[in-house]
């Protein structure tokens, strides 16, 4: 697969000097990130792909101790391919087959879904929060630990941070990126409106000690009238464990092997004779959406702007695809090249996209109810899932590989993400590391012109693609379809802002520039 070299403009966290040595004021960082989970080291990532000044700001001091597995979905898995990072990532991850994710109701995947990476990847949690860091820092992104945010200033001209230890520091803007209790939100007067938490639930990896045959079968029948209740094998005599939490233990302290215990016997009638656990949490139900993902110079993105239940498995990846969707219009925007409401269309685009998954995660939490209502729709929709149409609707949607941006009217494709079809120099994502546009040419005949600096152009007229031509934005998703000069330079000027002058309108290419086509 072809590679492109990362062009990044090395900086210097040093304070400026005037010409007789001394300092006249701090370093003006372009944006500060708080928090430095997987959404804020993603968005640090991008964001250094075109070379903006990144500050992150992470509060903990070191990594969680407990080693919680998380599953990456296709999309993100698509978006980790974009950047080149797959493979390293892969290494330490298990890819499990699609299927069962909604409700975990027990049907495959349809066949064929349209992507070259239909498959979860289990990781832990520590592992993909460290590389998606050593990413960001290896791109040149500064990391702070040890650093809480504990009030900020905006005006006209930037953002004022203030930390908890009394220092200052100032940036062109500031994301949070600092969870469902953020901070940043809270700070700005953010509402946060939705459900509190209604039931609680346990969850861990522990290993057990009785018959893996035994355990089946136990499993099996309890899952007749407890379909959320999980005692499933990881590997390594390792089982993951979901259970209801009611009546077990304080709430505000973490759970103990005694809490899951006490709840297998009550449930189960035994514990399977469970120890040694790897980590185990408790969490709930709460479902809250961030009225506002923007207020002036000051964003919001991950778990800062949507909580939900982990029906699904969703709540990380809806918090990476923030940051892709995020990291190249606000590098646009810092860098003067985006055009007036291309930093506002991120809150267009993402907040449908996260209160469609809140309401996907509602749907999955009733379902599990053992009351008899929603067992029967429960039941309903497992002979609904048959269908391939409605099994293949609901797993593009838990993968939000289904995700369709509103870009006015056109061809179904227009708006949604293109799939890493091939192309004549291997794979299309291995086009894509640089973070840059992409306008795919199957006629040859076209041009990106003056937007050669952040577009790049690719004439194939072998391309598995079954239309002319199409406009790549950095995220992946298709931008314009057509085979039309003009009607493509609008489109140019409407994602990627005015043309840089003097441009000629030869065809800047990944491998040299082509004169034009008559």
């Amino acid at each position: 697969m072809h590679s492109l070299p990362l062009r990044v403009e090395p900086w210097s966290d040093t304070a400026e000097r005037d010409s007789t040595g001394g300092d006249v004021a701090p370093l003006t960082f372009d944006v500060i990130i708080a928090g430095c989970g997987p959404t804020g080291a993603m968005l640090a990532a991008e964001l250094r792909l075109h070379g903006v000044r990144v500050l992150v700001l992470e509060k903990e001091t070191e990594p969680a101790s407990f080693v919680r597995i998380v599953g990456l979905h296709t999309r993100s898995i698509e978006l980790m391919a974009m950047r080149g990072l797959l493979e390293r990532i892969l290494e330490h991850g298990r890819r499990r087959p699609a299927g069962a994710y909604f409700a975990a109701i027990d049907k495959p995947a349809p066949e064929n879904l349209d992507s070259a990476h239909a498959y979860l990847l289990g990781i832990p949690q520590p592992v993909i929060v460290h590389l998606l860091e050593a990413h960001a820092i290896t791109l040149g992104a500064q990391v702070r630990h040890d650093c809480a945010v504990a009030g900020l200033q905006q005006d006209d001209d930037g953002v004022t941070v203030m930390l908890s230890d009394g220092q200052q520091l100032r940036a062109s803007y500031l994301v949070g990126c600092d969870g469902g209790r953020s901070t940043v939100r809270k700070l700005l007067g953010v509402r946060f409106p939705g459900e509190p938490s209604r039931t609680e639930t346990l969850m861990g990896e522990l290993k057990a000690g009785a018959p893996p045959e035994e355990i089946a079968a136990k499993v099996a029948e309890i899952r007749q009238t407890h379909p959320t209740f999980t005692f499933a094998p990881f590997g390594e005599e390792v089982y993951r464990v979901v259970i209801p939490a009611a009546g077990v233990g304080d709430r505000a302290e973490p759970p103990t092997l005694d809490d899951f215990q006490q709840q297998l016997r009550t449930i189960a009638g035994t514990d399977f004779g469970v120890h040694s656990p790897r980590w185990l949490s408790r969490f709930g139900d709460a479902t809250r959406l961030a009225e506002r993902y923007r207020v002036g110079r000051v964003l919001l993105a991950g778990d800062a702007a949507h909580i939900h239940p982990p029906a699904g498995g969703q709540g990380l990846n809806l918090g990476v695809q923030d940051a892709f969707n995020l990291g190249w219009k606000l590098a646009a925007q810092i860098r003067g090249w985006a055009p007036e409401t291309l930093l506002d269309t991120y809150q267009a685009e993402r907040h449908p996209v996260a209160a469609d998954v809140l309401d996907n995660t509602r749907a999955q939490v009733h379902l599990s109810s053992a009351e008899p209502g929603p067992q029967a729709v429960r039941r309903l929709l497992a002979e609904l899932m048959d269908f391939d149409e409605v099994n293949r609707h609901l797993i593009e949607k838990i993968t939000a590989t289904g995700v369709r941006y509103d870009f006015g009217a056109g061809p179904d494709l227009l708006g949604r993400r293109l799939p890493d079809i091939d192309v004549k120099q291997g794979r299309l994502y291995g086009l894509l590391h640089r973070g840059r546009g992409l306008l795919l040419d199957r006629t040859e005949r076209l041009t990106v012109g003056g937007w050669s600096d952040r577009v790049d152009y690719l004439g194939d007229p072998t391309a598995a693609l079954d239309v002319p031509c199409v406009l790549l934005r950095p995220d992946g998703h298709v931008a314009w379809i057509g085979d039309d000069q003009q009607d493509l330079d609008d489109h140019l000027a409407r994602w990627f802002g005015k043309p840089a002058d003097g441009e000629s309108r030869a065809r800047t290419g990944l491998f040299g520039t082509v004169p034009k086509q008559p």
